[in-house]
This record gives C-alpha cells, structure tokens and sequence, in this order.
C-alpha cells in the first residue's frame, strides 16, 4: 500500500524530510504591511520580518482551501494529514473538508487528518512519527491509533524574543493580564493538550528562560529516548545553544534543528524557539 502525509506549512519539515517525495506540504498564506506571502519555497523570511516589523497591525493568514488539500491527498492509498492546532488556524478544518471529498471522489482511499495540538515543530515529531509507522508496514488503522497516542503525550515548549506578534493577533487572550506587564520579560509557555497556549515561567534575559524550558523537559522522564525538535526563527547560534543544553542535560536518542518558514515566523517572530518531544 502507497502512504503520503500531508502537512500544512507551519510543519518545518528538516531538509531530509524535503527531499523525500511521501512529505507533501500544503501552503498557507500570509499577509502582512499590505504584502502578500505565500508560505512555499518562494518564501522569503527576510521580507517578511523586515514588513511585521514596519507595521502596527499584526500580520493576517490565510489556511489553504479544501481544494489544495484535496489535490495533495490524491495518488496514494493511505493519506496522513498534519495540521496546526484547530484552536489555532482553519487549516484543520479545511483538510477536514477535502477528506470529505475525497471519500466521494474516491472511497477506498484511506484519509486521516491529525490535529496536532501544536505547531511547528511538535507538527514534525506527529509527521516523523507517521514515517516510521506507515513505513513498517503498519496497518492504517493502527497508525492513526498510535500516532494519536503520540499527539496526547508530546509536548510542546516555547520562548520567544518578543511577544509583539501573539499579543497583537489575540493569541495570547487568555494571558492579556499577564502580558501587560510582562512585555519586556521572557516568557517561557508551551501548548495544553488541546492545543491552546499556557505559561510555565519567565525569566529577565532569553538565557535564563532557555534554562528554565530545558530545566522542566530535564525533569520529565517521558523525554529519555525520544526526538527533540527544535526551531529556530532567524537565531541558529541560539538553536545550538540549546541543542547543547539538551545533550548536557537530557537523554534524547535524536535532535533535530529546522528552520522557521512563514507561519512559524508569524507566530514565533525574530530570535523565537520552539522545541518539541
């Protein structure tokens, strides 16, 4: 049996899972200072970053239409599809409405669509997680199962430079207390089960806070042997920096650095990490 998995582009694939033809990426589409960016390989992190930064306004996205969903799912029998967090974006409402229509289009394909519960790098641990399943030979069924487990268990953790992005496009609503007065504090957060975004601390510089996340994954036994993920939006120094920090600390069988595409930037801004495990 064929697979492919599809993945939105908040999924910063690594570029071994570029260069492999079962990763199918679906672009969204940003809008930002009166531009337009597609999130593909015609984008352009400089340009984007140099636009939010000469706006007031938060930048806009755009998910991809059931349509280019649809066209990704189809020439395989097995289709996985990654998405952002449905709290998050309409993306996984749209892949979910191109599964519909290619049941009618076309029955016996298999179509399932993963809420990750995450974004950007915890959307490449649920994507390499589906590789290693389907290409075991593992019954369909029993992949979804599992890589649903998978999605419930990972975790996924965050500091950023600046919180002007999330704070101007309403993602932070349920922290707007906090945030007030914590704007020029490092927050490190992370995403609850469901996908919305929580606080775990904050620290005065990135590095105190950067110790605090790798301080709490340290902690948590469920990260021995697993894939870490990291990424970095325009800071690779600092990407090794902490990929440092977790082979002192940690005891992860891999880690991975990937680079932010568009709506990772959206989210994550100049100087952001995302990790995942």
């Amino acid at each position: 049996m064929s697979f492919k998995i599809v993945v939105d582009s908040c999924c910063d694939l690594t570029p071994a899972m570029l260069r492999d033809p079962v990763f199918v990426k679906v672009p969204l589409t940003i809008f930002s200072n009166g531009s337009t960016f597609v999130d593909d390989e015609t984008f352009d992190q400089a340009d984007l970053l140099w636009s939010m930064r000469q706006s007031d306004d938060a930048p806009s996205t755009a998910c991809p239409s059931p349509q280019a969903y649809l066209d990704a799912y189809r020439g395989a029998d097995d289709v996985y599809v990654v998405t952002l967090s449905a709290l998050l974006s309409g993306s996984h409402n749209s892949a979910e409405q191109a599964r519909i229509l290619m049941e009618e289009e076309r029955p016996e394909v298999n179509v399932h669509v993963f809420n990750s519960c995450s974004a950007v790098s915890g959307e490449v641990l649920v994507a390499l997680a589906i590789q290693r399943m389907a290409s075991s030979g593992m019954p369909f069924k029993r992949v979804v199962t599992e890589v649903e487990q998978f999605i419930y268990q990972m975790q996924t953790l965050f500091v950023l430079e600046s919180l002007e992005n999330l704070r101007k496009n309403g993602r932070l609503t349920k922290l707007q207390a906090v945030i007030t007065g914590a704007l020029k504090i490092k927050l490190f957060m992370g995403a609850t089960p469901e996908g919305e975004i929580c606080k775990y601390g904050q620290a005065l510089t990135i590095k105190q806070a950067l110790a605090k996340m790798m301080d709490k994954i340290a902690a948590d036994a469920a990260h021995v042997g697993r894939t870490l993920v990291i990424c970095h939006c325009n800071c690779l120094e600092r990407a090794f920096t902490v990929k440092a920090m977790a082979e002192k600390k940690c005891n992860f069988a891999h880690i991975l650095i990937t680079e932010a595409g568009g709506i990772s930037t959206v989210y994550a801004y100049d100087g952001g990490i995302v990790v995942a495990y």
